[in-house]
């Protein structure tokens, strides 16, 4: 006797975009330096009719979120896991720069270890090439 084998999460994430006619997602990755670049990839990315998330908050701008060391380094990490959990939902990944951190090329790498693809804006810096 066999029994039917359970979806993953991955797949049942899959098949509710389907059933819901979504459109692709993507997230856009990059340095918050290229914060002004990425806001012009989501106006692209929305204008091909795709579904963007990206970083909303910009960490190394001065800002009051940033004020207490110690607060903007815990929520520094609560946006890290944000930002991977984007991924995570995204069909694809747009990184934004030319300029790779070690963030980013965390997130590339995590992006690639789902089999997500990855594009660049500008490819020559793509960790892989």
């Amino acid at each position: 006797m066999s029994y039917p084998q359970l979806l993953t999460p991955e797949e049942k994430l899959a098949d509710a975009k389907k059933l819901l006619s979504l459109p692709r997602i993507v997230a856009i990755c990059g340095s918050t330096r290229f914060m002004t670049e990425m806001t012009e990839a989501d106006l692209q990315e929305t204008k091909a009719g795709k579904i963007v998330v990206k970083p909303g908050c910009d960490m190394k701008s001065p800002h009051e979120l940033g004020s207490d060391p110690v607060e903007a380094k815990a929520l520094k990490g609560r946006l890290d896991e944000l930002h991977r959990a984007k991924i995570r939902l995204a069909d694809e990944v747009l990184v934004v720069g030319d300029y790779i951190g070690e963030s980013t090329r965390a997130e590339i790498a995590y992006a690639r270890k789902l089999g997500k693809p990855v594009r660049f804006t500008h490819p020559e810096v793509d960790p892989n090439a």
